[in-house]
């Protein structure tokens, strides 16, 4: 297994000044996308389970933005940081911020889930603590702890022979004040709800019986704690649970071995330390104290609440097969093109495919892709990037498979992708063992590239690269629920291209001179920028000028101020961003000519389309990219990226009907306001409701039918 290298030239962040008041905090610009998300779960237009699935969300992004960026902000303060964010301030006020956010939306998450309940209840779906159920419910209960929870809980009490627990990170937890009777002591200790259990259990439901009845596994446990401790006094008892830092220094430009090195930052990230400690609002105040001095944690890390602490558990009720209370389901559709062919190399040899997920099956496309270089005799060589891939990944399988037949197999595995690491490093062995050649990239760059390079023998002796280019992973899974766009092509001045960043990627290349493709950190900023200055010049000749840009957040200063240069001089921009945005619109005489939008709805928006106008009012003559890098400077400058050009017009024209579809949403659309709040897009009375993912859906269909 190769070792990462180093990068032979990483570009630093240039420190230039900027005014303080034209842009918007990352933190807190983030916070109000989490907001929208929550908005979701209130939005009744939204069926009802799929409204209890957005609370879920809501929860699982905040417990991901604590591990990381309040986690990233104590660091800046234990390390004595003192330089300001973009927008003046300092990481202190910034916490401060954060936390005047982060209560407000979870008073918010507290009416709209007492809402949903009774919502619930209307549907014949309810939700009991073990107190408030029925004898015979509790008998049958009681015999289900003893025989599937009692075995696997383990008490762990603090005594002078016994420190105080170590609490894993997210995990939920039982603290109980205990006295002994014999001797009148009284000592803390802690149960652990483990992960192997359901949050929630269904109760069985009797022949005919429309009433679904779920009892929280938390409070059958509070039931039954007598079981752990007999002959105990348990005084107190209160659910809690904790947050560790997950940005962890991995000091990697003094690695060794990557594999190595990212095997201890999971250590690192299990026992790091405290970010929040989230307790019930009734607990004592004692307990609280001896919870903060044991956790070592400050007041503002505590979160009480007095609602569920976990909202996952509620996934059991989001699984029920209840299609009236859930989306229209949605199938991904195989284009007729590649239903027919059973040569997708043949395919793609008649022109560029861009694909656009999940509208168009990703399974039927770009897995069909791998899978068929891992069969296809006359394949010699495949290489491909892995960021993030599922478990029982079809990727693997298929690269293993052609590693079996002897062709020559390439992966570059990013081991630091975040979360993801264990599952990686578990991939990146075992692809190994089947004779792949796995490379980690260059040290002090995480590759996020989403590319696949096929190279292959034709029948007339010829060698033909083929390569897929994507804006997303290469996850089966999240295919179905992220959009994402994807090229096929053959075209030898991209595949011959990609072929050099591959060369990059696994060897000694310094090539610099790409003139096809946008490679990060070589490259992409400086071609951004240029085409930014060409508008800029287009509008002051007197043509059209105008710049579209989709990408998931927008954040890189200096890419913010040529584009506030853009509007000063007239250029209209309209920018996409799903989640956090650092520009501020709207500011007289400086970003007026920036509209900024963000599209929420049942899929979340993951695809990078960039539209530049080029001097033409005819969007198929504009110059359109896609890829897999946001306007953010830790895409354009820590990470291997790579975005290619559109050529085709009839892509073009694909891309600028989805382009022009989100810019008419008045369903999923909010618009960015000068002071960083956002307002929801609703339809003009007597006006058509238009959402962006309904619309493509039908659209997708209509044109299947068209060609079959």
């Amino acid at each position: 297994m190769r070792k990462r290298r180093s990068a032979s030239r990483q570009p630093k962040k240039i420190n230039f000044n900027v005014d303080p008041t034209h842009f918007l905090n990352r933190d807190i610009s983030w916070l109000q996308f989490n907001r929208r998300v929550l908005h979701e779960a209130s939005d009744k237009r939204n069926p009802l389970l799929e409204r209890l699935r957005f609370l879920i969300i809501f929860s699982s992004n905040l417990d991901e933005f604590v591990m990381k960026r309040i986690g990233y902000l104590k660091n800046q303060i234990i390390s004595g940081f003192t330089h300001r964010s973009v927008d003046g301030q300092t990481p202190q006020e910034q916490l401060i911020g954060i936390r005047k956010h982060i209560n407000v939306d979870l008073e918010s998450q507290r009416a709209i889930y007492i809402g949903l309940v009774a919502e619930l209840q209307r549907q014949d779906i309810f939700i009991y603590d073990f107190e408030e159920l029925a004898l015979d419910d509790q008998e049958f209960l009681k015999s289900y702890f003893k025989r599937k929870i009692f075995p696997v809980l383990t008490p762990l009490s603090v005594d002078p022979g016994h420190p105080f627990p170590f609490i894993s990170n997210l995990s939920y937890s039982l603290g109980m004040i205990l006295k002994n009777p014999m001797t009148d002591s009284i000592l803390f200790s802690r149960v652990k709800i483990p992960e192997v259990i359901p949050g929630l259990i269904q109760l069985p439901r009797q022949e005919g019986e429309k009433k679904y009845r779920f009892v929280t596994t938390v409070t059958l446990v509070r039931s039954n704690l007598h079981m752990l401790y007999p002959g105990m006094d348990i005084q107190q008892t209160v659910p809690f649970r904790v947050s560790r830092n997950a940005n962890f220094d991995q000091r990697e430009d003094e690695a060794q071995d990557l594999l190595i090195l990212v095997e201890e930052g999971i250590k690192e990230r299990r026992l790091a330390e405290c970010v929040r400690l989230e307790i019930h609002k009734s607990t004592d105040p004692n307990i609280t104290s001896f919870l903060k001095e044991s956790l070592e944690i400050l007041e503002e890390d505590i979160y009480e609440m007095d609602f569920p602490i976990d909202f996952m558990i509620l996934k059991s009720i989001v699984d029920l097969d209840l299609p009236h209370l859930k989306f229209r389901p949605w199938s991904p559709i195989i284009p007729k093109a590649f239903a027919e062919n059973p040569n997708i190399f043949s395919l793609i040899r008649q022109g560029d495919v861009l694909l656009h997920h999940p509208y168009e099956s990703f399974v039927g496309t770009v897995e069909k892709f791998l899978s068929a270089a891992a069969d296809d005799p006359h394949v010699l060589t495949i290489k491909m990037t892995l960021y993030r891939t599922g478990d029982n990944s079809p990727f693997i399988r298929n690269l293993i498979k052609a590693a079996e037949k002897g062709k020559q197999v390439v992966a570059l595995v990013e081991l630091q992708a975040r979360f993801d690491e264990q599952r990686n490093i578990v991939w990146a062995q075992k692809l190994e063992d089947a004779g792949v050649h796995v490379v980690y990239g260059i040290l002090g760059l995480k590759t996020h590239t989403k590319t696949t390079l096929v190279i292959r023998q034709e029948s007339d002796g010829e060698i033909m690269s083929y390569a897929h280019i994507g804006t997303g992973n290469y996850h089966s899974q999240t295919s179905s629920l992220y959009t994402d766009l994807g090229l096929l092509t053959c075209n030898q001045r991209v595949c011959s291209e990609v072929i050099e960043v591959f060369n990059y990627l696994t060897g000694s290349s310094l090539k610099t001179d790409y003139h096809e493709l946008l490679i990060a950190p070589i490259n992409m900023k400086s071609t951004f920028m240029n085409k930014i200055r060409e508008e800029i010049k287009n509008k002051q000749a007197g043509k059209p000028a105008r710049i579209i840009a989709k990408m998931n957040s927008m954040e890189d200063e200096i890419i913010t101020e040529a584009l506030y240069e853009a509007s000063v001089a007239g250029v209209e921009i309209i920018l996409i961003v799903r989640g956090f945005c650092c520009l501020r619109p709207g500011i007289k005489g400086l970003s007026d000519n920036i509209k900024v939008i963000s599209i929420i709805g049942r899929f979340l928006e993951h695809s990078r389309v960039f539209y530049f106008a080029n001097g033409s009012d005819t969007p198929s003559e504009g110059d359109y990219y896609i890829g897999s890098a946001d306007w953010m400077h830790r895409n354009l400058h820590n990470r291997v990226e790579l975005i290619t050009p559109i050529y085709d017009p009839k892509l073009k024209d694909k891309l600028w009907e989805f382009i022009d579809i989100m810019l008419q949403d008045n369903r999923l659309a909010w618009l960015l306001n000068e002071d960083g709040s956002y307002t929801q897009v609703v339809p003009e009375e007597g006006t058509e409701e238009k959402s962006t993912h309904a619309i493509l859906m039908n659209k997708t269909i209509q044109r299947e039918k068209a060609h079959s």
